[in-house]
């Protein structure tokens, strides 16, 4: 890992000198853009740099959310600046001079003053950048993303920095699956039922942007060492109404959304559907299993068979949105989602027994097992948020109630006939109802002390209470019968009360930003599992970051949390799940929560022109960490059935495990026509589990996106990914790749697409090799996952956004703007 640790220094030095060199050898022009009637800042508005005499600009950029901007490399000369945003009028500054003795020139308050007419038949074709680089996260916008369309979350994750999706939809991120889901910031009863079922239900047109925190400060959870991803939904604030259709159709997955959003007045409502469905699927197994008891009989078991999987679901809600005054805000939200999935196939098998010394067979047993499962979850999320601001700038209030309800089922059934011997047939039905309940309740305040200090602090309480109910019936004569020590009935109660405190600062004259805070969480668990006790426990979570800008385009930062994740129900639920009799798997109640320390050192550079690199070198170091681990036997009693040649899988605390890597992303706009994208991950995972040889396990991941502009609203895309094996505690998980072709044309000024996509054109299945070992038995498997598709998707935007100030607003005089306003051509959007 030094290596990697040289290569990362040297990136940084490398780009930071040769811009700092550039950038010392030229001028800059900046300022602040302030709105004359409301007096706030103008977010996002766009500042433009002329040549004398010249009608198309040579340079430029956009504000920030403070209305703030900095344009660097500018050359000696007269220029002209103008300003613009739409529902403004333009205003021109028409001699602004660089020359050596005054190379940065600051342009103070810009004042931009409001159109006072409502502007007729805005349509806006501005686009954010696809990845944008904030001191405590990283946000991934997937508008202009093709082969997305008519996708789901899971689609969209396989693009963002620094996450990686495997082909049964498991999510990492900087290497850890132990991630905080959260949707528009609030956590959900959906992604506990299933994570990659819930990813699958969230289509990709709703999606307005995804925020990755690898380090979260104190206003966070500390749940879940890996960090949090964020799933931020489309909504709209602007005045008017304005929506959007899309279909999907295609030979594995067919879809349908719509989205609506009007306002009117201080009043607005947001709503939206989207149905899906994955059509049948089938994975081919492949497993050879070898054992060896304690008197030295050898065990081999082959299983070879197929399985069917149809999966479908969709999600709506509602939100309403009040603007009680100018300073109070009151919004209201209703969801209901559904997902599930049907999972049909047969396996035939082969066990063979040898004698020990001579190898003689022993044995030889036949059969085919049959099983099919269903799984069902219904998820109700309901919130209402009030937020008030102040005076003083940036003193907020926020209230938050949140919660969650879903009802969930899953059943098996498995029937084992023997084929060459005369055995009586084996099987087992099993029936798991239950419910999951959330309830999160949150107040939020911030605080600006001076300028460049603002202190934060909040509290939240999260409860949780969860029903289960398992019924399970064994074959036994012929008949199915209940099995009493497999039919139970439990309730699981986890609370987790937090209150933090942070900082945001800046330091020696702005050389430093950062932000700092501790977060103190006390969780009590509760369950009524036979013969087990959760004891209560607590974490004193501090977190920071620090950064330093070099100039506008380029900083590093500096960060660092301490995180635990807690282990799940179904981690610690001691049911055991015999949908198939040689595989089995039950949770661990005498788990412990998994304790993280996560630091990162990042480097981002926008080169200009699209152009960005973003570097972040990591080190995890975790206790108590959790992961599954097998264990063999050769017959396992559960109640009074005796299972033979079993592979049992259960979670436990193992040990320590650091991982330490670096991630790598660049954007680059080759021409007017093409763009690349590529992600690049390189980590190497260390496990010590005291009595048990130390592993080390180095992985990488490569993927590379491009698009080209053919011209006349036509494009394409190509994405291709690559993740390498991975050696493990026992074993190695697999490789594998996927790539995606889209291509895209655009009717009625960008208001109707149609778009076509394929996954794997030219191979029908992805094999996924595997191996597990441990010191009396070794497991091989192959698993071949069926990808190919192609689709057709088809989409629309309709309605008009409105800009129109309340008539009790008066306008100031504007100074040195121009004659008439110009409307904006970008797209969908408006001042947020």
């Amino acid at each position: 890992m030094k290596n990697i640790w040289i290569l990362f220094f040297l990136i940084v030095i490398s780009f930071g000198a040769r811009a700092q060199n550039n950038i010392d050898s030229k001028g800059k022009i900046s300022g602040k853009i302030v709105d004359t009637v409301t007096k706030q800042p103008v977010g996002f508005a766009v500042v433009s740099i002329f040549k004398q005499g010249a009608a198309s600009p040579f340079n430029g950029g956009s504000a920030d959310d403070k209305g703030e901007f900095q344009i660097n490399g500018l050359s000696t000369g007269d220029y002209k600046i103008t300003v613009d945003f739409l529902g403004y009028k333009k205003k021109i500054i028409a001699h602004v001079i660089i020359n050596d003795i005054s190379k940065n020139v600051s342009l103070g308050t810009i004042w931009l003053a409001p159109v006072q007419n409502q502007l007729k038949d805005v349509v806006v074709t501005g686009k954010a950048p696809t990845v944008e680089n904030k001191i405590d996260k990283l946000i991934f916008n997937p508008g202009s993303d093709l082969t997305s369309q008519g996708g789901a979350a899971l689609d969209v994750l396989k693009k963002v920095p620094m996450v990686s999706v495997d082909l049964d939809g498991n999510v990492e991120l900087m290497g850890n699956a132990n991630i905080q889901f959260l949707i528009n910031g609030k956590p959900s009863t959906i992604f506990g039922s299933s994570l990659s079922d819930a990813l699958q239900s969230i289509p990709a047109d709703q999606i307005k942007n995804i925020e990755v925190i690898t380090n979260p400060g104190a206003k966070y959870d500390a749940t879940g060492t890996g960090g949090i991803i964020n799933i931020v939904l489309k909504d709209s604030k602007v005045q008017g109404i304005n929506g959007s259709v899309n279909v999907t159709a295609g030979t594995r997955l067919e879809n349908g959304n719509f989205n609506f959003n009007a306002r009117k007045g201080k009043l607005g409502v947001n709503a939206y559907f989207g149905g899906r469905e994955n059509l049948n699927s089938t994975t081919l197994t492949t497993n050879n299993n070898n054992s060896v008891d304690s008197a030295g009989t050898m065990t081999h078991l082959y299983q070879h068979g197929s399985a069917a999987t149809k999966r479908s679901g969709f999600r709506s809600g509602l939100s309403l949105n009040w603007d009680i005054s100018p300073k109070d805000e009151l919004t209201g939200s209703i969801g209901f989602d559904h997902f599930g999935f049907n999972n049909n196939g047969a396996t035939n098998q082969d066990q063979t027994t040898f004698a020990p010394i001579t190898n003689n067979l022993l044995a030889d047993t036949m059969s085919i097992n049959n099983s099919s499962s269903r799984f069902g979850a219904n998820a109700t999320d309901w919130g209402l948020s009030y937020k008030k601001t102040f005076d003083k700038k940036d003193q907020e209030l926020d209230i938050l109630y949140n919660a969650s309800y879903s009802r969930n089922n899953s059943d098996y059934t498995q029937e084992q006939d023997y084929t060459n011997v005369i055995y009586p047939a084996s099987g087992s039905i099993g029936n798991n109802p239950g419910t999951d309940k959330q309830t999160n309740i949150s107040v939020d305040y911030t605080q600006p002390v001076s300028k460049g200090f603002t202190i934060e602090t909040g509290a939240k309480a999260e409860l949780e209470n969860l029903d289960n109910t398992v019924n399970t019936q064994t074959l036994t004569n012929g008949v199915y019968l209940p099995n009493p020590f497999q039919t139970y009935s439990f309730n699981y109660k986890r609370n987790v009360y937090a209150y933090y405190l942070s900082a945001s600062f800046t330091a020696f004259n702005d050389f430093i930003d950062g932000k700092a805070g501790l977060r103190e969480e006390y969780t009590t668990t509760s369950s009524d599992f036979p013969n087990t006790k959760i004891p209560s426990y607590g974490i004193l979570a501090p977190s920071f970051v620090l950064q330093h800008k070099f100039n506008k385009s380029q900083s590093i930062k500096f960060s660092y949390s301490y995180r635990l994740e807690r282990p799940d129900y179904r981690s610690l639920n001691p049911f055991y799940d015999i949908s198939d009799p040689h595989n089995i798997s039950t949770g661990n109640p005498n788990l412990k929560p998994e304790l993280g320390h996560n630091f990162e050192l990042g480097y981002n550079n926008s080169l200009g022109k699209g152009a960005n690199v973003y570097v972040a070198a990591f080190y995890h170091y975790n206790t108590n960490d959790l992961q599954s681990f097998t264990t063999h036997y050769d017959s396992l009693t559960i109640g009074q059935t005796v299972y033979q040649n079993v592979y049992l899988n259960q979670r436990y605390n193992i040990g320590r495990e650091v991982t330490e890597g670096i991630n790598l992303y660049g954007s680059v706009p080759v021409n007017n026509k093409l763009s690349l994208r590529s992600n690049m991950f390189f980590a190497d995972r260390i496990t010590d589990n005291p009595g048990s040889p130390q592993t080390s396990g180095f992985t990488y991941r490569i993927n590379l996106n491009s698009t080209y502009d053919f011209g006349n609203d036509f494009a394409g895309e190509f994405f291709i990914n690559y993740r390498s094996s991975q050696r493990t505690i026992q074993g190695t998980r697999p490789a594998f790749s996927f790539y995606d072709i889209a291509l895209r044309k655009q009717f009625l000024d960008k208001k109707l697409s149609i778009g076509l996509t394929a996954s794997n054109a030219f191979s029908e299945y992805i094999n996924l090799k595997s191996n597990t070992s441990g010191p009396n038995f070794s497991q091989s498997s192959l698993r071949q996952i069926q990808l190919r598709s192609f689709g057709i998707n088809i989409a629309y935007k309709f309605g008009k956004l409105q800009f129109k100030k309340d008539k009790d607003q008066q306008q100031p005089q504007d100074q040195e703007d121009n004659n008439a306003p110009v409307p904006i051509d970008n797209g969908g959007g408006g001042r947020k």
